[in-house]
Order: structure tokens, then C-alpha cells, then sequence
């Protein structure tokens, strides 16, 4: 796998109230990634990105709402998310904010 796609598979984390239930219980972090994404992919690209060891990887893909504009009906679009599972004893801090470098 090539280094510039690993960069490329993980979108943003997904922060709701059942994403901070899974990471508090199971060493779980739920992260947004690319449609056609695979379960080795996403693997190696958060070991890459944040140098954790991770267990395993469980994916499901969501469906996006229709919604109503008015008279007018849309849809969302459709999106893949990964539950990441992370060894015993390792971390991700979502919350921490980068420093720039100056």
C-alpha cells in the first residue's frame, strides 16, 4: 500500500454520543473514510497516522436521509464508517488540538 493513499483513506473522526460510548467501553475509535476504503487500508493508515497498534477493524456503510426542501425532495449522500479497534494500553486523543510550529 502506497503512503500517499493511507494519507488519503481517513476523512475526519466521527464525534457523537455513541462514538464517545464505544471509545469509553470497547478501546474503540469511529472515524469517516473513503467509499471504496478496505479493512487493511484503514488498518495500516491509522497505525501510520497516529502510532498506535490497532486490533481490528469493522466498517458499515450509512445510507444517506432524504430530506425535504420545501417543495423540493433531496438526499444526502451515502458514507462509509470504520470502527477502529485499538490494542490494550494504547490511545487516541481526538480532542487534543495541534500546535503550530513556529
Amino acid at each position: 500500500m502506497n503512503q500517499e493513499r493511507l494519507l488519503q483513506v481517513i476523512l475526519a473522526p466521527v464525534v457523537s454520543e455513541k462514538s464517545t460510548m464505544v471509545a469509553e467501553k470497547n478501546q474503540q475509535v469511529v472515524f469517516r473514510v473513503v467509499a471504496n476504503a478496505t479493512k487493511p487500508e484503514i488498518k495500516a493508515a491509522v497505525e501510520l497516522l497516529f502510532n498506535v497498534k490497532v486490533d481490528g477493524v469493522s466498517t458499515l456503510n450509512v445510507k444517506g436521509k432524504s430530506k425535504r426542501f420545501g417543495r423540493f425532495v433531496g438526499k444526502r449522500k451515502d458514507w462509509k464508517k470504520a470502527y477502529v479497534s485499538l490494542a490494550q494500553g494504547q490511545e487516541i486523543d481526538l480532542t487534543a488540538t495541534p500546535v503550530a510550529a513556529e
